[in-house]
This record gives C-alpha cells, structure tokens and sequence, in this order.
C-alpha cells in the first residue's frame, strides 16, 4: 500500500504566467473514496474546486479559490448516513523555502492577520493536496442529519442512583431476610 496522497495535481511554480493561472479540480470516483476513507467519513459523492495561481514577488504565490462538495457523514444523533453540503474558501500564500523565517522547536511566533506562508518544495505547490486540506477543515466534527434532535435520557431516581439500591430491593422481595 502506498503512502500517497490521494488527491494530487502538482503545479511547477516556474510554469506559471505573470497573469496567473486557473486550475479545476474534479477527482474521480476512487480518488473521492480514498480521500473520504483518509477523513474517516462515509463517502464523498461530489467534489469541485476551482484554484487559481498567481506569482508574487520574491517567488512567492498566492493561492485562491473554492471547493464545493457533497460529503456523506454519519450523524452523530441518529447513527444514520446522509449527504451535506460542504464549501470552503481557499486563500493562502506559499514562498521559496529559504525565504521563511528559521523556526526552531519551542520558539514563540508572532502571526499577524496573515498565515505564515507555506514552502514551496522542489519547485512544485500541490494544488490537490491544498484542496484536500481545506476540504477536510470544512468538514463538521459532529455531523447532525436535519432535524436530529437529541433527547436526554431521564434523570435517575435519589433511589436508582445507589450502587446498594439493587441489593435494598433485593432484600424487600425476599420478606425481609432475618436469620
């Protein structure tokens, strides 16, 4: 088994225009079931994103966008599966590797409104794997069918919450037990 990603579309930095560039993304079937599989989810029945590319100085790139899906989760109320719409915005930067600040383990950083940028290895950014990163932020942790509602059980009886209550009723059904 491969350690692979999924969904990826490698775009080389070099090769993209001063204008920008567009790239769509529609996996196919199989690719949408390993990456459904990766998020522990049940199933992802339609995915499109729409990515767009454009240099900025010092090498960098910003990287914009959407990606729109149908995914099938599992409802935390009902235990049943259904279909929800998942929609995310894509905005992020990337810079050459060795324009990023040295980060060293237990170092404070300081972020502003903007994320750091992400590097850009080998001279590629993986446009399916950006997609698959925010689509998986999209996701709800706790996915609710529409209309689950979640009913609290009864609270216990002062009688039921002793750990002696079964005993005590034990003893009231034999007659009182007397030796």
């Amino acid at each position: 088994m491969s350690d692979a990603a999924p969904l990826t579309h490698p775009v080389l930095v070099a090769s993209i225009p001063d204008d920008g560039m567009t790239v769509k993304i529609a996996p196919d079937e199989a690719t949408r079931a390993a990456l459904a599989k990766d998020f522990g989810i049940v199933g992802i029945p339609r995915l499109d994103a729409t990515v767009t590319l454009t240099p900025e100085r010092g090498g960098g790139v910003r990287v914009s966008g959407q990606v729109d899906a149908v995914v099938r989760q599992t409802c935390v109320v009902t235990l049943e599966d259904f279909d929800a719409p998942a929609h995310e915005e894509i905005e992020l930067s990337f810079a050459p590797a060795d324009r990023l600040p040295e980060i060293r383990p237990g170092q404070e950083i300081e972020v502003g409104e903007q994320d750091l940028p992400d590097p850009i290895v080998d001279g590629l950014i993986d446009v399916g794997a950006v997609v698959a990163e925010f689509l998986a932020l999209g996701l709800d942790p706790y996915p609710r069918k529409p209309g689950a509602v979640f009913k609290k059980p009864a609270e216990p009886g002062p009688e039921e919450i002793s750990p002696f209550a079964a005993l005590a009723r034990l003893k009231n059904t034999e007659g009182g037990g007397g030796s």
